[in-house]
């Protein structure tokens, strides 16, 4: 029996420190870790420490929503390492699924987590909301603004040739000859 850890932060910005340090503590055979959502199912070091897990293992995350988002997830996961033979323990927890109350226990707390992140979700869709009904603009400012178009125009009106244009504003040929609206552009 040997015990396989898996870790997980959500974005590279986030520390998978504390996870390790306490994964560590258990002197782990091997550990496997990511930056990755744990909305996402297509997790390639979840994956392989799947895989790598043996018959009479021990599967090992500090927290359950460290390895899934979704109760329906969570319970995949589960059965999948289930019919390798391997047991699920959770650190923080205190979740072993070798007992049926672990079991129930898991179940319990994988709903909160699920439900947790559904109310973070609405909150966040509320407040989306709230700063659009207040103006706020979401998503990349556009580089085309009628300025820009202007001044395409009357580059080109000048004499300038689409590649100066592009230089001068920073604007992609594509952007240019659409700025231009199909206005008869000779080469250059």
């Amino acid at each position: 029996m040997s015990i396989v850890a898996y870790a997980r932060v959500s974005s590279t910005g986030q520390s998978l420190d504390v996870q390790l340090e306490k994964l560590a503590a258990l002197k782990p055979a091997k550990v496997f870790q990511e930056k990755k959502s744990g909305v996402d199912r297509e997790r390639p070091e979840l994956k392989k420490a799947i895989e790598y897990c043996r018959e009479g293992d021990v599967f090992l995350v500090t927290k359950i929503d460290r390895l899934a988002r979704s109760t329906r997830d969570l319970l995949n996961i589960i059965d999948e390492l289930a019919a390798k033979g391997v047991e699920f323990k959770v650190l923080d927890q205190s979740v072993d699924t070798t007992s049926s109350t672990g079991k129930l226990t898991l179940q319990i707390l994988a709903s909160v987590a699920e439900f947790e992140n559904n109310i973070r979700k609405e909150r966040q869709a509320d407040g989306i909301k709230v700063a659009q009904a207040k103006g706020v603009q979401f998503g990349r400012h556009p580089k085309m603004t009628e300025e820009t178009v202007v001044t395409i125009r009357e580059l080109k009106e000048a004499g300038v040739t689409v590649k100066e244009i592009m230089a001068k504003t920073g604007m992609s040929k594509a952007s240019v000859y659409r700025a231009l609206g199909g206005q008869a552009v000779e080469n250059g």
